[in-house]
């Protein structure tokens, strides 16, 4: 399956200023045009168009394509990514462990949730998330691990990828494959305590 819609001839012009407003009303018609039901593959860049009282060329000078549009579209929908204090990797875990909560929840709503099962049957589009925010919130708990182990709080001698997917485990467990379950705003914070007990690094 495919959402490629062929951008207009000639190269896409990038250069000129952007217009918050006009990107506004792009994604707000998105937006609006996937609440009423329409289906990411009748999402035409004509249609979007019409629906944000723009022309096609606005849109093309902000988004290469389709998918880099609907990318945009999905993170102003999610809760904002987080700031980690930095002040240690308790803090900086919980902070991150309660963003991931945060969207977790914004997920199960009606819109995100269609959404999300229809990106994952375009290979193009879910790659560009992933790629977009899927990488860079991993690198941030990696970076944030690896502070941990700067500071003496996290033992040396672990695999932080592994010691990562054990920290966002249970986020993603209620998020994606039990989305009934609890998410209680100290649910973060007793992951964080019970996994980091066994990663901490011992005198």
């Amino acid at each position: 399956m495919t959402l490629e819609e062929e951008p207009p001839a000639g190269p896409v012009r990038r250069g000129r200023p952007r217009s918050e407003a006009a990107e506004q009303a792009i994604v707000g018609a998105v937006i609006t045009l996937l609440e009423e039901g329409v289906p990411l593959t009748g999402l035409s860049i004509e249609r979007i168009a019409r629906t944000a009282g723009v022309g096609k060329a606005t849109i093309y000078r902000r988004w290469q394509g389709k998918e880099e549009l609907f990318v945009d579209v999905v993170r102003s929908i999610e809760p904002p990514d987080p700031v980690l204090p930095g002040t240690s990797v308790r803090d900086d875990l919980v902070v991150m462990l309660s963003s991931m909560r945060e969207r977790g929840l914004a997920k199960r709503s009606a819109l995100l949730r269609n959404v999300f099962s229809q990106m994952q049957l375009y290979p193009k589009l879910w790659d560009q998330y992933h790629r977009i925010a899927i990488e860079p919130r991993r690198r941030l708990g990696i970076e944030a691990l690896r502070r941990g182990v700067a500071t003496g709080e996290i033992r040396a001698d672990l695999d932080l990828e592994l010691v990562n997917d054990l920290f966002v485990g249970p986020l993603l467990l209620r998020t994606v494959l039990q989305p009934t379950a609890d998410l209680s705003p100290d649910f973060p914070a007793s992951v964080v305590d019970a996994i980091l007990d066994g990663v901490r690094a011992r005198d």
